[in-house]
């Protein structure tokens, strides 16, 4: 998303990535921090300092959804303001729970009335292409999101 561009990546994140989303008059730096076990006590450390939570499910992997609603209520109970932005990845895969699967799956009707939540379906595409418009969408109100909360 940060480069516009299409990069694939079969492994899911591990460890810390500093990731950078450049906008026309603005340069805003997110922290990706990986979701296996051995980097979620980082979470702690990192989110209250966030401005906003950017969760990444996939979509096709029913057997771990469960864990992945329990992380992302205990992430979110401490800040019941903190923006919400959830991308149920592989989207494309036969499957994959369709968005409102998710929704359900992860519980997102219990986030908080004062919360903003956006849920967006992503999927892979052709390595190199650029990114889908429903991630150029997701990449502008990110950037949104992040420099109003910098006022």
């Amino acid at each position: 998303m940060a480069s516009n561009r299409v990069q694939h990546s079969l492994e899911p994140t591990q460890g810390f990535h500093e990731v950078c989303i450049y906008t026309e008059n603005r340069q805003i730096e997110f922290l990706e921090i990986g979701g296996s076990e051995p980097f979620r006590s980082y979470w702690d450390t990192y989110l209250p300092k966030g401005w906003l939570l950017i969760f990444v499910v996939d979509s096709a992997d029913h057997k771990r959804l469960p864990e992945a609603k329990k992380c992302l209520h205990q992430l979110i109970e401490p800040n019941p303001e903190l923006p919400l932005v959830v991308f149920a990845n592989k989207q494309d895969l036969e499957d994959a729970y369709h968005i409102t699967d998710i929704h359900e799956a992860l519980a997102l009707s219990e986030v908080g009335n004062d919360r903003k939540l956006f849920l967006f379906g992503t999927q892979v595409t052709e390595n190199g292409s650029e990114i889908p418009s429903t991630m150029q969408d997701a990449r502008d109100l990110i950037a949104h999101l992040a420099s109003n909360m910098e006022k």
